[in-house]
């Protein structure tokens, strides 16, 4: 899962790369960033990834118990509602796309509302393949299968990416032609695909409405919260988006974009991938009542998102001008000085926050696979309430757009404290003490190779792309070295894990040679 994350995320760079060089960062690249914020909406309302995180205990639970026939009737009841409810709400969507537009258009130009309401409607569609998709992703999850999972984001932002690059030249269209792709890659990634892998592994669908099934009732009691709460990570692009239109600049939804999706990078590589392969087996513990194995399992799981978050962030922060010059300064993206300037500037900010985000993808699925989804979305809500608050007083005291990713932060690190303790009230305490050490040594170590890449990347300064690319890729793997002789020398016990993945990788490189 890490991989294949891995990939998506660079995937996704790619895909944000792909765009800025062929459609700039002005007004066209605005219109896209609005125009998303449309079905990413609609896949909020019907809780989205929350469908498979009610769904997932559940289905595990009955799995695990042997009644596969009862678990395979679940299935088919919630992916029936689920494809009502979403195709219900396509249809909505689509008839006020133009209010939506206007709304988070704000004080942008009138320009911006036509492209975006356009590419919002070609994307609506993509949300009942990701819906459904969700929930028969989530039987794969629940038998330990992760080829589905893994290929369904990748799939995706292949359709974006060539959507981009074929269809300019193919059918003569502009910015549209992401959404186009989008569109292919959705039903190609969260329908077919996964729909192949689960006859492949045997599966039962029989449409039905029957609500009242047994274990049916059990997955929207635990879905409601979900549906009713405003959880920060999932409402944070559209906040942030809304306040960005509040500033009168061409380019700044654009930028605030770019610079949350590269800082969201590392919560996808590491937190959301470990999150994502640790809940089958946390939902198992806690099916069948191994309470001290499941805290244990958390208190491992963080410290090593830690470990890896942490440096995350303070690299992002050393070597942002490179990641946006390689990234973003190509084609008419280049032509943007004062866009990539105030890129970097956001992604340097945003760096502050990187390890609180990955460490809450963890807690949440911590309190999903005990199937409490109340309290964790509740706390999440007070937490986008807070942001709101913040950027609502930072747009009115000062026109410096970078109050928002430091509002962000803010809100980002309150959120993991407080998921934290409420998560030790309703399972124990973890360990707390290793969590603490492990996020301290990690800060310094992170410091002491943040500041080696930060001052050798400004000797280091070349002139071409090809210069910048070598710069980039040495002096990180440098960088993330230190940071591992660092920690090393700190006695941390997650630099065992990496020993022992090096250990095995030579002795199979002296067993080849061997033979």
């Amino acid at each position: 899962m890490v991989f294949a994350i891995t990939l998506s995320r660079i995937l996704g760079m790619v895909r944000n790369t792909v765009m800025a060089s062929k459609f700039g960062l002005g007004m066209d690249a605005d219109s896209y960033a609005i125009a998303v914020l449309i079905p990413d909406m609609l896949f909020l309302l019907v809780a989205g990834g929350g469908l498979s995180s009610a769904f997932i205990p559940v289905f595990t639970e009955y799995w695990q118990k042997d009644k596969k026939d009862q678990a395979w009737k679940i299935f088919s009841v919630v992916l029936t509602v689920s494809f009502l409810i979403a195709t219900f709400l396509v249809g909505l969507a689509w008839v006020y796309s133009p209010q939506i537009v206007d709304y988070f258009r704000d004080n942008k130009p009138a320009e911006v509302a036509p492209k975006a309401i356009e590419m919002s409607r070609i994307m609506l569609p993509a949300q009942v393949a990701f819906l459904c998709g969700s929930v028969m992703l989530g039987t794969l999850y629940a038998r330990r299968v992760f080829m589905g999972p893994a290929l369904a984001p990748n799939v995706y932002n292949l359709g974006i990416i060539l959507g981009a690059m074929l269809l300019p030249g193919m059918m003569g269209l502009g910015i549209e032609s992401m959404a186009w792709g989008a569109l292919a890659g959705a039903i190609i990634g969260n329908l077919v695909i996964p729909a192949f892998m689960m006859a492949r592994e045997g599966s039962s669908f029989h449409p039905s409405l029957d609500v009242k099934t047994e274990g049916v009732k059990q997955f929207f009691v635990l879905l409601l919260p979900i549906l009713l709460g405003f959880s920060l990570p999932s409402m944070v692009n559209f906040i942030t988006q809304k306040f960005a239109s509040s500033y009168n600049q061409t380019g700044l939804n654009i930028v605030l974009s770019s610079a949350n999706n590269l800082m969201q990078a590392p919560l996808g590589i590491f937190g959301q991938a470990l999150a994502l392969a640790a809940f089958p087996v946390l939902a198992e513990f806690a099916a069948t009542n191994q309470m001290p194995k499941y805290r244990d399992q958390v208190s491992k799981t963080l410290r090593t998102v830690i470990y890896v978050g942490v440096p995350s962030g303070a690299l992002m922060f050393a070597f942002a001008p490179q990641i946006v010059n390689v990234l973003y300064g190509y084609g008419e993206a280049a032509k943007s000085e004062r866009e990539l300037g105030q890129i970097v500037e956001c992604l340097r900010i945003y760096s502050f926050a990187i390890f609180a985000w990955c460490v809450q993808p963890i807690l949440m699925r911590g309190f999903f696979s005990i199937q409490k989804t109340f309290k964790p979305i509740a706390v999440s809500t007070l937490m986008t309430g807070l942001f709101i608050g913040l950027c609502v007083w930072a747009t009115k005291v000062s026109p410096d757009y970078r109050w928002i990713p430091w509002a962000t932060n803010a809100a980002a690190i309150v959120l993991a404290i407080s998921l934290y303790c409420a998560l030790e009230v309703e399972v124990g305490k973890l360990d707390r003490g290793g969590v603490l050490l492990t996020l301290l040594k990690s800060t310094v170590a992170g410091v002491v190779a943040a500041a080696f890449g930060y001052y050798a990347s400004a000797v280091w300064n070349p002139v071409t792309k090809a210069g910048h690319v070598a710069s980039l890729a040495l002096l990180s793997l440098t960088s993330m070295w230190i940071y591992f002789f660092a920690t090393r020398w700190l006695k941390m016990p997650e630099t065992a894990y990496f020993e022992r993945a090096l250990a095995r990788r030579n002795q199979k490189k002296a067993d080849d040679e061997k033979l």
